[in-house]
C-alpha cells in the first residue's frame, strides 16, 4: 500500500503477523522466507513513511513495544562431512523500528509519567491534554539527536519526538502508544464482536485530535515551495552541483540493485516451485511432477496429439512409463483416475512407435490443504487393490518432494538411479529409498476411515 493516497497517517510497528518462527536465545528466530518476508516490509513500510512526510503528510506513530527478533542472513556455515555433516544458520538482530525512518537507539522501559517538551509544548497541548491519560511511554529513545517532544518527567528521557521535513510542510511525530483496544470496546452479540459507545467515542475524540494536531503541524511548518525561476543554474550553489553528480550515482546504483533483487525473486519463486507437491492439484502439480521427474533423471514432457492427452511421460534408461495426478482437498485418491490411467495405457500402446504397454503411475496429492502429519492414508483401499491388478505404481507427491529437496542440495545420480528402479518395479504404493541424511519419510497419519 502507497501512503500517498492520504493526508494523516497513523501507524504503529509490530510483527503480529509474522508468525511462524523457532526460538533462539530466548528470542523469536525466524526462518529464511519470514525473514526475507519481514525484513521487505519493515523496508517498505520505512520507504513510504519517509516519502509521505517529504510530499507533505502528517504522519504519527504510536511507539509501541520493542520487538527484537532474529533474521536469517542467507549465509551457513557447514562442519562434519558426509551423512554427519551439521548445517549452522547465521542469523543476527533485527526490530520493528527498523520501519521507521529515523535513527531512534530505542530501549525497553514503561512509564506513565510524561512532560511536554518546552520547545513543542504550545503545539502538542492540546492533545496531550487530551490523551496523556491514555498514553503509556514502552521505549525510551536514547539517540542524542532525537529532536523529543515528550520526555519522562524525572530524567527528561526522549519518549516522543518531532521531525519536519526541510523541503515540505510534513512531519514525522512519534507518540507514547496508546492502547487502541481496551476491554470495554468491544462487545459480542450474537456470535459478532460490535463497538461499544465507549469505542465511537474515543473514535470521535481520536479523529478531532488528530485533525487539529495535522492543522497545527501544517501552520507552525509552512514552507513556501521554491518558485521555477529560483531554481535556473544562475543561482546554483557550489555544493549542490557536487551533490546532484552524487544524487545520480546513488539513483543508478538503487535501480541496479533493485534490478538484482527483482532478478533474485524471480529465482526465488521459480526455485520454491517444487512445494506445489505438497499442496497443489491440476497443471500447477503435473508441472511439479514433471519437474521433479526431470530430477530424478527421467525424460518427462506432458503428451496431446490429436484425441490423446497424458498428463506426463517419463522415460529412462530403466524403462518408460505414463502418469496420471490427482490432487484432493479433503478425501484419499480413490479409483476414477486408475480407469482413466488404464485407458491411456491402451491409446498409448495403439501407437505405431509403441511396442509393448508402458508401466502406469498414479501420482496422488490427498488431502493436500493439511499438515502433512495430520493426513489420513493418500489412497483408498479400492485404489491400493485395482493397482495391484493392474501393475500400478502409487506415489504420494509429498514422498517425491522429499526426493527432489534433498536432490537440489546435492547431486546424488546413485540415489536418483535407485528412485527410477524403485517407481518401475513397485506395484502399489512407492517406498523410496531411505534419503541419505532424512531420519524418516513424509508418512500420512494411519486411519481406518479411508474406503
Amino acid at each position: 500500500m502507497s501512503l500517498l493516497d492520504w493526508d494523516i497517517v497513523l501507524f504503529k510497528p509490530g510483527f503480529c503477523d509474522f508468525m511462524s518462527y523457532s526460538n533462539y536465545q530466548g528470542k523469536p528466530s525466524f526462518y529464511e522466507s519470514a525473514s526475507f518476508q519481514l525484513k521487505e516490509c519493515c523496508e517498505h513500510w520505512r520507504r513510504e513513511i519517509k516519502q509521505a512526510v517529504e510530499s507533505g503528510k502528517t504522519v504519527i506513530v504510536y511507539l509501541s513495544e520493542l520487538e527484537t527478533v532474529y533474521v536469517d542472513t542467507g549465509q551457513r556455515t557447514y562442519s562434519g562431512t558426509g551423512r554427519n555433516q551439521k548445517t549452522t544458520r547465521i542469523v543476527k538482530e533485527y526490530d520493528n523500528y527498523k520501519s521507521i525512518p529515523a535513527t531512534l537507539a530505542p530501549v525497553i522501559a514503561t512509564g506513565n509519567a510524561m512532560k511536554l517538551a518546552a520547545r513543542t509544548a504550545e503545539l502538542l497541548a492540546p492533545y496531550w491534554s487530551e490523551f496523556e491519560s491514555h498514553s503509556q511511554y514502552r521505549v525510551q529513545l536514547t539517540e542524542a539527536k532525537v529532536p523529543a517532544c515528550i520526555m519522562t518527567r524525572t530524567g527528561e528521557k526522549a519518549v516522543g519526538a518531532l521531525y519536519r521535513s526541510k523541503s515540505s510542510a510534513g512531519s514525522l511525530l512519534l507518540l507514547p502508544d496508546i492502547d487502541f483496544y481496551p476491554a470495554n470496546f468491544a462487545i459480542e452479540h450474537e456470535g459478532e464482536e460490535n463497538w461499544t459507545a465507549d469505542a465511537s467515542k474515543f473514535a470521535g475524540r481520536m479523529l478531532a485530535a488528530v485533525v487539529a494536531l495535522d492543522k497545527a503541524l501544517r501552520s507552525s511548518g509552512e514552507i513556501t515551495p521554491e518558485p521555477t525561476w529560483a531554481a535556473e543554474p544562475e543561482f546554483s550553489l557550489g555544493t549542490e552541483n557536487a551533490l546532484r553528480v552524487q544524487l545520480l550515482d546513488a539513483e543508478r546504483e538503487a535501480e541496479k540493485a533493485q534490478r538484482y533483487k527483482e532478478d533474485l525473486e524471480d529465482k526465488l519463486r521459480s526455485a520454491g516451485s517444487l512445494r506445489a507437491l505438497l499442496y497443489e492439484k491440476g497443471k500447477p502439480l503435473e508441472s511439479a511432477i514433471i519437474d521433479a521427474l526431470r530430477m530424478l533423471g527421467f525424460t518427462a514432457n506432458p503428451f496431446k496429439e490429436t484425441d490423446s492427452e497424458f498428463d506426463v511421460v517419463f522415460e529412462s534408461q530403466e524403462g518408460r512409463l505414463i502418469g496420471e495426478a490427482e490432487g484432493k482437498d479433503n478425501k484419499a485418491v480413490n479409483i476414477d483416475k486408475l480407469r482413466q490411467l488404464a485407458m491411456n495405457i491402451n491409446e498409448d500402446l495403439q501407437r505405431e512407435d509403441v511396442i509393448k504397454p508402458a508401466k502406469p503411475v498414479l501420482f496422488g496429492n490427498a488431502f493436500r490443504l493439511m499438515k502433512l502429519c495430520d493426513r489420513a492414508d493418500p489412497f483408498t483401499e479400492k485404489c491400493i487393490s485395482a493397482a495391484q491388478t493392474s501393475s500400478t505404481a502409487l506415489i504420494f507427491t509429498p514422498d517425491l518432494f522429499q526426493l527432489v529437496q534433498y536432490l537440489t542440495a546435492k547431486v546424488d545420480l546413485e540415489f536418483a538411479k535407485a528412485c527410477r528402479e524403485v517407481i518401475l518395479t513397485t506395484t502399489g504404493r512407492v517406498s523410496f529409498p531411505p534419503t541419505p541424511g532424512v531420519e524418516k519419510s513424509f508418512e500420512p497419519m494411519q486411519t481406518e476411515t479411508a474406503k
